[in-house]
């Protein structure tokens, strides 16, 4: 019988020889065995298919979510413990919530993109000075594996999920951490399906009821589109049927569209032997202390338990994608080869418990442990932000 994930546990595994915590989940979707998932698409509309080995046999696979998706839900997960007040993460946040614009809304470095070194928090202010060259900001200057501590403070799921700050004052040479926690879930014994499309309008409008046309002008009274056949006129989309404009029916058609799957996988790693590349020296020292080290190695062992054990909670990952898990999740600790590895079990309410007694020891031990840090957009950035919004709303674009 495996037995409960302790803080112990962690310390002795990040301490000692292990090279990785592993989470191997089997999945089936929400309706039952033999139902449909539907993949994410890719450039084209493409699915990512390929053919692995399992048992000295090719079998095809899907790709249901990707390590890059997969870094988003569990850095997400954090993100809803932090705000329900479960765990107090460093945060740092910019709110465009200023007169002018149509959307209000906040980025954190645990939503953007680029995590911490986002350009969107990068061309923020905090107090009044442009981010990047405020004391706080200025961390990322100077953070590499071998001082880490700045990092550590201000964004530590940058160290865990990896960090490029290629769009800082270095340049490509910037802050580069690599992926110490990597995840997917793939679907396998992938069967292409497809997937119907009709619709029946409630007007009963027909196809050679009329052409419409483009209006010339906008109206806050009157649809996009007339049946104006003046000069000049422009036909609405292609040929300007009503099903330009979304009215009439839909025929009945058939596409390529989702899979069915023997069973889905999920599969967790977090990297024990990439956290031990990571130094953390206090003070500004040349060199740091192994307790110290250990401390806040610790954490980040734990921020990606934790990541990781939170989402699992919520498998629906698209419309039409939800999956199940088929038996407790169990995290087995890689160390010693040709040994049975141990395994442990770990559920939310554990979870949290033990990263927020890792950050305890973390602080004790003298590490920064930054709160929430809030940024105001720049007025160049509020002002592109708001263009942008006003050129979505009138033409229909979307941001690229």
């Amino acid at each position: 019988m495996s037995e409960y994930m302790t803080l112990d546990v962690v310390q002795r595994a990040v301490e000692g020889s292990a090279a990785a915590f592993r989470c191997v989940t089997e999945l089936q979707p929400a309706g039952g065995p033999g139902d449909k998932v539907f993949p994410p698409t890719y450039e084209g509309g493409q699915y990512a298919v390929e053919d692995r080995w399992v048992a000295g046999q090719k079998v095809p696979c899907v790709l249901l979510d990707s390590v890059q998706s997969q870094a988003n839900r569990l850095e997400l997960a954090l993100l809803e413990a932090h705000r329900s007040g479960r765990v107090q993460l460093p945060l740092v946040v910019t709110r465009f919530d200023q007169e002018g614009l149509i959307r209000r809304f906040t980025v954190s470095s645990l939503e953007a993109p680029h995590r911490v070194a986002d350009a969107l928090l990068r061309d923020s202010l905090l107090d009044g000075v442009i981010f990047r060259r405020s004391d706080k900001g200025r961390i990322l200057d100077v953070a590499d594996t071998r001082h880490a501590t700045g990092l550590f403070g201000l964004c530590p799921t940058a160290l865990l999920f990896g960090l490029w700050d290629s769009t800082g004052p270095r340049g490509g040479m910037g802050a580069k951490f690599q992926r110490a926690l990597v995840s997917e879930i793939v679907g396998y014994d992938a069967v292409a399906g497809v997937k119907t499309s009709s619709r029946i309008d409630p007007a009963e409008i027909l196809r050679n009821a009329a052409v419409l046309y483009e209006r010339k002008t906008a109206s806050d009274t009157a649809p996009a589109w007339t049946t104006d056949t003046s000069p000049g006129a422009k036909k609405l989309g292609k040929d300007g049927k009503p099903s330009e404009a979304n009215h009439g029916n839909v025929t009945p058609g058939l596409a390529d569209g989702g899979f069915t799957i023997s069973r889905a996988v999920q599969t967790t790693v977090i990297s024990l032997a990439a956290l031990r590349r990571l130094r953390f020296p206090l003070n500004g020292a040349a060199s740091s202390e192994s307790a110290v080290d250990v401390a806040a190695r610790t954490v980040l062992a734990a921020l990606g338990l934790a990541a990781a054990t939170l989402a699992q909670a919520d498998g629906d990952l698209r419309s039409r994608c939800q999956l199940f898990p088929q038996h407790a999740p169990l995290w087995t600790v890689l160390d010693r080869p040709g040994e049975s590895p141990e395994q442990f079990e770990l559920d939310a309410g554990g979870a949290i418990d033990l990263l927020n007694a890792a950050i305890a020891a973390a602080k004790a031990a003298r590490l920064p442990w930054e709160g929430e840090i809030a940024l105001t957009p720049a007025p160049e950035l509020v002002e592109l932000v708001r263009r942008s919004q006003e050129l979505a709303a009138t033409s229909g674009l979307e941001a690229n």
